[in-house]
């Protein structure tokens, strides 16, 4: 989505030709909802309307009617053996060339869903910070990714929002709610503090604590004490990305909490319908 989003703001009336290919209808089990578009020019593509022998022949499709000077098609695919896709179901596209209506409109299609992507926020640039960001950073989420050393983000993913402070606090009680948190600092002072801050608005969907299961248990007994809900507390997710793989390279670490993340805290389409 961020590359289509990329893309159309590139775009110029002026420009090499460009194809918009958008699934208009389905029937049965199909790899895309209705909706779904992707982009092909001469020589790229940005986007997918599910792959395989479908998007193959789009792709082919589009190409000729750019090279036709055409300016919209519609092709109904049957997703059976006489494809090469046994999902069984049925798939409507329309290819349209592009021009400054269709760009406008798909601008504000993807525009739509974005506004409702959910904000997470990450605390640490560590070595699993840095790997998570890069993780996270093509997902559909707004990632703010904060630490106050300005030297260990390395190179920031494109759409991340990077922000060397050390004003926690003001971030976290800015988000809004249903907004995530992971917390990853150096200092298991600050975790904590973090923490604690995060489970006290009891409005957020997700807060992550890297660590092990004796971690928690100790910050379990000082929240406790300062008189935190149990509720609050058992809704503590530590350690993060516990999949039953003991794999502690950062890489690893990042992978595993991304498939965490995607269960718990973003939105699926059809929830979001």
């Amino acid at each position: 989505m961020k590359e289509l989003l990329a893309r159309l703001s590139d775009w110029h009336p002026d420009a090499p030709p460009v194809a918009c290919v958008q699934v208009v209808d389905v029937r049965g089990s199909t790899p895309r909802e209705s909706g779904a578009f992707m982009l092909v020019g001469e020589d790229w593509q940005a986007g997918t309307i599910g792959g395989g022998c479908l998007e193959w022949d789009c792709v082919h499709h589009a190409r000729t009617l750019l090279r036709q000077h055409e300016t919209e098609g519609v092709h109904r695919f049957v997703l059976g053996p006489e494809t090469g896709q046994c999902c069984g179901g049925r798939v409507d596209v329309r290819i349209t060339r592009l021009d400054a209506d269709l760009v406008t409109g798909l601008q504000q299609q993807l525009t739509g869903q974005e506004q409702a992507w959910p904000v997470l926020v990450l605390f640490g640039a560590g070595h699993v910070g840095r790997a998570l960001a890069h993780a996270l950073a093509p997902l559909p989420l707004h990632l703010i990714w904060v630490d106050p050393r300005p030297e260990e983000f390395g190179p920031v993913p494109a759409g991340v929002d990077a922000r060397v402070t050390s004003g926690w606090e003001r971030i976290l009680a800015d988000v809004p709610a249903g907004s995530g948190t992971l917390v990853l600092t150096p200092n298991h002072a600050l975790d904590a503090l973090i923490v604690a801050a995060a489970l006290e608005r009891g409005d957020l969907s997700y807060v992550g604590l890297i660590g092990s299961r004796t971690k928690r248990r100790r910050f379990e007994a000082s929240f406790r004490e300062i008189g935190l809900p149990e509720e609050q507390i058992a809704s503590l997710i530590c350690p993060i990305g516990d999949r039953g793989i003991r794999d502690k390279r950062p890489e690893i670490i990042a992978a595993l909490v991304a498939a965490e993340l995607i269960e718990r805290f973003l939105p699926h389409p059809q929830q979001a319908a």
